[in-house]
């Protein structure tokens, strides 16, 4: 199986117009395959080097631009993908699958996180929906939100020395005292409600001021360094890794290096001119972020192609 991996981005990459594989294929055996290989209680442990990338977007070609630049995913060199994979991108299909094959090929070579536009609500909106409509059928969409249920909702990193390190999409809490138990304990085969932890999980964002404030898109909180540090102190915690928001260098590093933002979708929507970035992280906890550019794609295809009329590009991002 080896010498197939490279085919999986190769032939993708260059259909250029959106053809796309048979809706038998993805519909059988790996599929289920995928959905068993999720479903153990988050957050998951991962006792190992790992490479963490945001938020990709349905952009197939800077996905497959990560894997050409640091290496194709293995045992030897796992990924963790913080959520986002669909959405405003119109290659939304190539990404989950791509990342589904290399679940399916080797489940010690890639881990996926349930970011906020793993939802139902969100892929009428922005285009996920509409795009496995045009590309397969109504029955495949209801296949990939049920397994958008079963994707745990974050990871805990087990470092040396006791260090360890969380992954979650959006962030904390709009209250102190939570426990990585609690994350446990939530029922996650569930449409995200509006509020709660589930809520605050997948699209809180960090602040620079200290304490809380309410969230600019209407969901979730805004927390402070000084939030931060509590929850990783009370957790023995020694990072947190998160996504969900674009950044023009595609990463940042606040909270005195204990929260790392990271966001893998360069040029975001063709629109925004930002780099991506990934993050390596080593056994001692010791982060080293890649920055990155976008690189060029098929232009018959635009973002946002099959959103619904009225979604917008940056309503709840």
């Amino acid at each position: 199986m080896r010498d197939a991996e490279p085919e999986i981005t190769t032939r993708a990459a260059t259909r250029g117009s959106q053809s796309a594989a048979h809706e038998n294929g993805l519909v059988g055996a790996p599929a289920c395959t995928a959905d068993q290989a999720l479903v153990a209680a988050p957050p998951q442990q991962v006792l190992r080097r790992i490479v963490v990338c945001g938020d990709t977007h349905g952009q197939f070609f800077d996905l497959a631009n990560i894997f050409k630049l640091n290496g194709l995913p293995s045992a030897e060199n796992p990924y963790l993908f913080n959520g986002d994979f669909v959405d405003r991108g119109s290659w939304s299909v190539e990404v989950i699958t791509t990342l589904l094959a290399f679940l399916v090929h080797d489940p010690r070579c890639m881990h996926l996180v349930r970011g906020n536009h793993e939802s139902r609500n969100m892929n009428k909106i922005y285009g996920f929906e509409g795009e496995v409509r045009h590309k397969y059928s109504e029955h495949v969409f209801e296949l990939f939100e049920e397994l958008f249920q079963t994707l745990p909702l974050g990871y805990l990193i087990e470092g040396q020395s006791k260090k360890r390190a969380l992954v979650v999409h959006g962030g904390l809490f709009s209250r102190d005292g939570v426990k990585l138990d609690a994350l446990l304990r939530l029922d996650r085969f569930v449409e995200p409600p509006s509020a709660g932890l589930l809520s605050e999980l997948l699209w809180s964002d960090p602040q620079k001021e200290n304490g809380w404030g309410m969230s600019k898109r209407g969901v979730g909180v805004s927390f402070g360094p000084d939030v931060t540090k509590r929850f990783l102190d009370d957790n023995q915690l020694t990072l947190l890794i998160r996504s969900h928001e674009m950044k023009d260098d595609g990463y940042e590093v606040e909270a005195d290096g204990r929260l790392i933002t990271i966001f893998s979708a360069p040029n975001y929507c063709d629109q925004m001119g930002n780099r991506g970035a990934y993050v390596r992280l080593k056994p001692d906890m010791e982060p080293e972020i890649v920055p990155f550019d976008a690189v060029e794609h098929p232009t018959d295809v635009r973002p946002m192609m099959y959103a619904s009329v009225g979604g917008g590009l940056f309503g709840l991002a």
